[in-house]
């Protein structure tokens, strides 16, 4: 792999060749991250990327479309398939635009979006200051009432819909351990005649893999997301429409009509054929029998650290996990800040990030947590055995980080459990 870069750039040849090591010696437990089968890699590597596609299957502003919009549309009609979606535009080149592209379909400017506090696990472009889009909408928060068991505060969440009249009720998190009650997002939305949008970024695949609850099964009017974490497809974006009509909403169709437009060419130019193709063949991936079985192992290996943590008298915001991520107070805990768990952990082969917790007293760049999760390991093949070792593991390099030996021994380990568990090329 890589010839033809070896042979024209040694620099960044040099680069890929340390991805591919890093990536096959350690264990990744980012959350938001996976691995990719080789043909999705090839897809999104192909000759696609010569073309330019402005428009939809169909409509498109320049010649020579046919085959882009054949893996359009396979894309498509795969991941409506996928979610039970009415309508599905697969253009946004990430998340953030994909919720960027959500909030210019349904607002106006100045309107209103109640979303997850993200001190309580929700995600920059649910209204954190530092983005634009902070300066076209204004953004309200809810929060949960008992951040020990993660319990969503359902009356404050009716109470501030009702006093600011938002126009969108968003549901979905970046940090965020347990289930949502897609239920009473919706009737709190059209309480105040709000749109119902979950951001399923990060459990996407959960969802996908039926192990999750399907927000369109409680009347939800947008599911946006990320096409990688827990869909393992390329990094990338798209927004979902439902179906059908409910009472005093706009149709399916005209939703995402609107978004279509807040696309292309509201927000984007041309869209990125070659991670499009890409997609279609991650969805493929995905409606295999297989997936189901991969998406149960996720939250199954995700109990299994759990167990350990809580074995351990480390504190989990909402006392654990229903998904597949884990939020970890280590400072409190084990007297070992944010910052510097990621770096110990990353000299010993894991990779996680630093996270802030609920009212964190400690700044988001040195917080007092860790956040981990179990998709990328669970690709790997681990389960829950080597799952349960694993944090073993990491407790142990957080307990004695000053002690070089131990750690030279757990960095054995992990590139040991590497070997036995090589990434797979091909998804069975």
């Amino acid at each position: 792999m890589y010839d033809f870069i070896k042979q024209q750039d040694a620099e960044v040849f040099a680069a890929l060749e340390g991805e591919e090591t890093r990536e096959r010696e350690g264990l990744e437990l980012i959350p938001s991250e996976n691995y990719v089968s080789q043909a999705v890699r090839e897809a999104q590597g192909s000759i696609l990327t010569n073309k330019y596609a402005e428009g939809y299957p169909g409509k498109r502003y320049y010649g020579g479309q046919e085959f882009t919009d054949q893996a359009e549309v396979l894309a498509i009609e795969r991941a409506k398939k996928l979610f039970g979606a009415g309508f599905a535009n697969v253009q946004p080149h990430s998340g953030a635009n994909a919720n960027i592209a959500m909030y210019m379909a349904l607002l106006q400017p100045g309107d209103t979006v109640l979303g997850m506090d993200l001190g309580h696990g929700g995600h920059l472009t649910h209204g954190h200051p530092v983005t634009y889009i902070t300066k076209f909408f204004n953004f309200v928060r809810y929060k949960m009432k008992d951040v020990e068991t993660g319990e969503i505060d359902y009356d404050d969440m009716l109470r501030v819909a009702k006093e600011t009249r938002p126009k969108i009720v968003l549901a979905g998190f970046s940090a965020y351990s347990r289930e949502l009650d897609y239920a009473k997002f919706a009737a709190i939305a059209r309480e105040v005649g709000a749109y119902a949008v979950m951001d399923a970024a990060h459990i996407a695949g959960l969802i996908a893999g039926g192990v999750a609850k399907n927000p369109f099964d409680f009347e939800f009017d947008i599911v946006t997301t990320t096409t990688h974490k827990t869909l393992r497809g390329p990094r990338g974006g798209m927004i979902l429409t439902r179906a059908g009509e409910i009472g005093g909403m706009p149709t399916g169709e005209e939703i995402a009509k609107k978004v279509d437009k807040a696309v292309f060419p509201g927000l984007q130019g041309g869209p990125l054929m070659h991670v499009i193709a890409a997609k279609a063949v991650a969805f493929g991936e995905a409606l295999q029998p297989s997936f189901k079985t991969y998406a149960a192992q996720i939250l199954k290996n995700a109990k299994a650290m759990e167990a350990v943590f809580k074995k351990n008298n480390v504190r989990m915001l909402g006392g654990g996990t229903s998904n597949h991520l884990i939020l970890a107070d280590v400072f409190g805990s084990l007297g070992i800040p944010g910052k510097e768990a990621e770096k110990v952990l990353d000299t010993v082969g894991i990779t996680l990030n630093k996270n802030m917790i609920a009212d964190d007293p400690r700044g988001p760049m040195d917080p007092s947590g860790i956040r981990f999760g179990t998709p990328a390991i669970t690709t790997r093949g681990l389960g829950e055995v080597e799952s349960a070792r694993v944090a073993e593991l990491m407790l142990a390099a957080l307990r004695d980080h000053a002690d070089q030996a131990k750690l030279d021994a757990i960095h054995q380990e992990i590139k040991t459990l590497c070997a036995t568990f090589p990434i797979p090329e091909v998804f069975a």
